[in-house]
């Protein structure tokens, strides 16, 4: 019997986090955790069942939660909540899609999604809360620090460093063996060289 995964945000980085678990087969989605306008709103085919003031109280039927709010500009959001799990005691797996390589020389921290089609190469290391979107590739020996976005098609090249709570846009490269700071925001396109 799947262990039951209680969903927090039900927007359009939700539905591309439902398909990961869906594919992944490993958990059974009870629900989705969003603003109080949304209870009853289904987002595909999973019903909106609560908010935030419900989680303590779902954490005592549900051991499993996910943050699946996008985070673009600021990740303030995904790091509440995140932090909001932790707090009552529930567990945050880390959910990859079968369709992603993950090394098994590769370690990634609880809360965060590789996506399909992803790469996580040997020696590679991923924070808490990350999300490590469709396409992008972590190269050997990067680090991803706690709560970063890697978005679609980005590469970290070997021997990286993205500091925590960095935004990595879509399509953006570094070159090898840099250090990119904390809360930095790399643009989509772009070619971060380091400083």
């Amino acid at each position: 019997m799947k262990e039951k995964l209680i969903l927090i945000g039900g927007g359009g980085h939700a539905k591309a986090c439902i398909d990961v678990i869906e594919q992944e087969d490993r958990f059974e989605i009870a629900g989705i955790i969003d603003v109080p306008e949304k209870i009853g709103v289904e987002v595909l085919g999973y019903k909106v069942m609560g908010t935030d003031e419900d989680l303590k109280s779902l954490a005592q039927d549900y051991g499993f939660f996910l943050v699946t709010i996008g985070q673009l500009e600021t990740p303030s959001r995904r790091m509440a909540c995140f932090e909001r799990v932790k707090n009552v005691g529930a567990k945050l797996p880390v959910v990859t899609s079968p369709l992603a390589y993950v090394s098994k020389h590769a370690r990634v921290g609880e809360g965060t999604i590789v996506m399909h089609q992803a790469v996580v190469n040997a020696g590679a290391e991923i924070g808490v809360n990350c999300i490590i979107n469709t396409k992008a590739l972590v190269e050997h020996d990067a680090v991803v620090r706690d709560h970063c976005h890697v978005s679609t098609n980005a590469v970290v090249n070997g021997g990286v460093v993205v500091g925590s709570r960095t935004f990595f846009g879509s399509n953006a490269t570094s070159r090898q063996c840099i250090t990119i700071p904390e809360d930095s925001f790399i643009r989509a396109n772009s070619l971060e060289t380091g400083k």
